[in-house]
């Protein structure tokens, strides 16, 4: 599966995974503190929560971003490789999407690196429980009006949500519009189209979820910058939807990807069946048990190569009837996506 797309989903699902993490920690659990008053987050929430909010926060905010733009980079991916596939040999590789996932990185740092300053910690102490507490608090910074108007309000609409949103509408319309055509013309597509149409289908759902899961983000944020209106609720509900999106997309992956849903299977399941996926790579894995063992480039017979790569994609049962499968019934092999 070492694809640029393969490579551009594995730098999304990381980017999801710490915007998740980072989440439980500034909102999850403070939010069930607060509503619990359980003893075993007093800690938490009054020594631990406030100095990890100055750092883990920004880094929320450079996950979300990294996401963003990584949804959008996968869009146009998908957008060069259904409506443009003579382009996409060039433009659709390995290395250029290691490039892009670096680059992306790169300006999410940079465009939220002064976060790192807008909270600061006041200490308190309680008579009520003798002990010191401490409390996150907007920094100078924070409570700058210019910073606020032109950082807060007008850079993050327009870099999070106007842009990559307008981008994302006609980049998938077009890809929508393929999609309907190439279903119209099914039977004169190649194998290899049928895949991208496939793959682009599912993407297309990660969009969509992408869409439904920001916009109430995009409305309070309008709401604060435009009429100064701030509700608290709506700001809770949009960060709960924000994980949400990060959240679902594995499902999507498992749900609408075949080879996703095998792979799956193959990882999670114990006793789920061996898998074939037919191949265009000299990549073999030989599966036995628990242990698992990477053959690329081997010097292996031509002819055991050939009925590798001869395999449907689908699962396959150990059968005795066939000479190939009884002297090869512990191979599999993975071919790109």
């Amino acid at each position: 599966m070492r694809s640029s797309i393969n490579y551009l989903l594995t730098g999304l699902a990381r980017c999801d995974t710490v915007l998740i993490l980072t989440s439980m920690f500034i909102f999850g659990l403070p939010a069930f503190y607060k509503y619990t008053k359980t003893p075993l987050l007093f800690s938490y929430y009054y020594r631990v929560y406030p100095f990890l909010s100055t750092v883990v926060y920004p880094i929320a905010l450079i996950a979300q971003t990294c996401t963003v733009y990584l949804t959008l980079t996968v869009t146009l991916e998908r957008f060069v490789a259904v409506c443009h596939p003579l382009q996409a040999r060039s433009f659709c590789t390995y290395g250029r999407a290691k490039l892009y996932v670096i680059l992306i990185i790169i300006f999410s740092i940079l465009y939220n690196l002064s976060r790192f300053w807008e909270v600061k910690v006041e200490v308190e102490y309680d008579m009520d429980y003798n002990v010191t507490m401490y409390t996150p608090v907007p920094s100078s910074l924070r409570n700058n009006q210019m910073y606020i108007s032109v950082y807060i309000h007008w850079l993050y609409l327009l870099f999070i949500y106007f842009l990559p949103f307008i981008i994302l509408a006609v980049l998938n319309t077009a890809i929508y519009m393929q999609i309907r055509k190439a279903n119209q013309e099914r039977q004169r597509l190649s194998r290899l189209q049928k895949k991208e149409i496939c793959l682009a289908t599912m993407l297309l759902c990660v969009v969509i979820v992408f869409f439904l899961c920001n916009i109430l983000a995009l409305i309070t944020n309008v709401l604060e910058a435009f009429y100064g209106i701030v509700l608290t609720k709506m700001v809770k509900t949009s960060n709960l939807l924000v994980t949400i999106n990060s959240s679902v997309n594995f499902i999507i992956y498992v749900i609408y990807g075949e080879k996703f849903k095998r792979l799956f299977l193959k990882l999670f399941c114990s006793h789920s069946p061996r898998i074939c996926d037919g191949g265009t790579t000299d990549s073999v894995m030989l599966s036995n048990g628990d242990t698992r063992h990477s053959i690329r480039g081997c010097r292996a017979n031509e002819s055991v190569k050939r009925a590798a790569r001869a395999l449907p994609c689908v699962y396959y049962p150990a059968r005795h009837n066939s000479k190939w499968n009884q002297d090869h019934t512990t191979t599999t092999t993975l071919n790109q996506i």
